[in-house]
């Protein structure tokens, strides 16, 4: 019973110390191109890559977070990088040029690859295995509802004319009390492993490139919705506050949690990510139209733009806890680290290309061809996924 009520308290801490992270994360996403655009005069282009200087530094920390998760004790990692990943917050009130900006950028982003990794590996070895599932789908969650109020917020703050310092305050702050709950976390005694030599599948989980590679695909479009949607918006003339996208988009996440998380826990992990992508599919082409359909009916469009967000939240929440639960059933135990690190690193590789190709073919043309480029992308996942990396799956798992 005292065991059963230190995993509950440490799964619950790091639940909250997810949920703070990401709300900081979330509050300055889709403010940040406004915040390059008015403060640096930025375009379009050097805004997708200022961006993704973010992800791209994550990208490449994440291989090596996993195999340090692995090899050496996992929570003073984690509480490192959370640190580091705070103090930016406060850095970005000091940059004064671009250049300084994107050096800031970077080290966030080193900082957010090694804690999301080091977050979702305590996860799993706090959660028993018969629950693995449902414990990264509420895990999950915590970040969603984050999603659903930190963008909201973030553009309430900058729609009302509140200065960026302000804006940067209030996420240093989320992300200080993040780090307060992540100190609390209890996790379990992880013995000695012998360090194997040094090969790649100490840093990347081969078993998983298939997957990872149809994830890479799906996260292309994922970027440029997180951070161009609101920009979208306001180019085809919709004129509701589009923070309201990224709380549907939540809330359909959210909904996602009631059934994804047991159904992965039921073995069914490929017919869920499946579900998952044939649902993203349908919302991406029908983003793409609404830069049509809004010269037909400005009011139904805005409908279908919000309905969209709602089903891009269950489409993506339904596949998240999936994803992850089939790296980690790829990859022995001593591996679970390199395993969630491939998976995230997968996710980031796409977020990183959507963040430039978004701004870049939105400078040469529109956003609205940007999304259409994203919806050809999930129909190639969708194809590449069901031919070739769900019978790998099938051919190579370990439990």
């Amino acid at each position: 019973m005292g065991k059963d009520r230190l995993v509950t308290s440490s799964y619950c801490f790091i639940l909250a110390a997810n949920f703070l992270l990401y709300f900081g994360f979330w509050l300055l996403t889709p403010v940040l191109p406004f915040y390059l655009s008015e403060i640096f005069h930025s375009s379009n282009t050097t805004i997708g890559i200022v961006l993704s200087c973010y992800t791209i530094s994550s990208l490449c920390i994440r291989p090596f977070s996993g195999y340090l998760l692995d090899a050496f004790a996992r929570k003073p990692l984690y509480l490192l990088a959370y640190f580091i990943f705070t103090l930016i917050f406060a850095g970005y009130m000091v940059a004064g040029t671009l250049t300084m900006f994107i050096i800031f950028r970077i080290i966030h982003g080193v900082s957010f690859g090694m804690v999301t990794v080091g977050g979702n590996t305590i996860v799993i070895d706090i959660m028993p295995s018969a629950r693995r599932g449902e414990g990264l789908g509420y895990y999950g969650l915590a970040n969603n509802i984050a999603m659903s109020i930190g963008p909201m917020f973030g553009l309430f703050l900058h729609n009302g004319g509140a200065p960026y310092i302000t804006i940067f305050t209030y996420a240093l702050g989320s992300c200080v009390m993040g780090f307060l709950c992540a100190c609390l976390v209890k996790t379990p005694y992880k013995p000695p492993v012998k360090r194997e030599p040094i090969s790649l599948d100490r840093f990347i989980l081969l078993k998983g490139m298939p997957a990872g590679f149809s994830l890479l695909l799906l996260s292309i479009p994922y970027g440029m919705t997180t951070n161009y949607v609101a920009m979208y918006a306001h180019q085809i003339g919709i004129t509701a506050e589009t923070g309201f996208f990224f709380t549907c988009m939540a809330a359909g996440m959210a909904i996602s949690r009631l059934f994804s998380g047991r159904l992965v826990d039921k073995g069914m992990i490929t017919t869920v990510i499946l579900a998952g992508i044939y649902l993203v599919c349908f919302c991406y082409f029908a983003l793409t139209a609404c830069g049509w359909l809004v010269n037909w009916s400005h009011d139904f469009t805005t409908v279908l733009f919000f309905l969209i967000a709602l089903l891009l939240g269950i489409g993506f929440g339904t596949m998240f806890p999936a994803y992850n639960t089939l790296f980690v059933n790829l990859a022995p135990n001593s591996q679970r680290g390199t395993a969630t690190s491939t998976y995230l690193t997968s996710w980031d590789v796409g977020i990183g290309i959507g963040m430039l190709t978004g701004g870049y073919i939105a400078e040469i043309a529109s956003f609205r061809m940007a999304y259409c480029f994203g919806a050809v992308l999930t129909i190639v996942s969708l194809l590449y996924f069901h031919l070739k990396a769900a019978p790998h799956f099938q051919s190579n798992r370990l439990r």
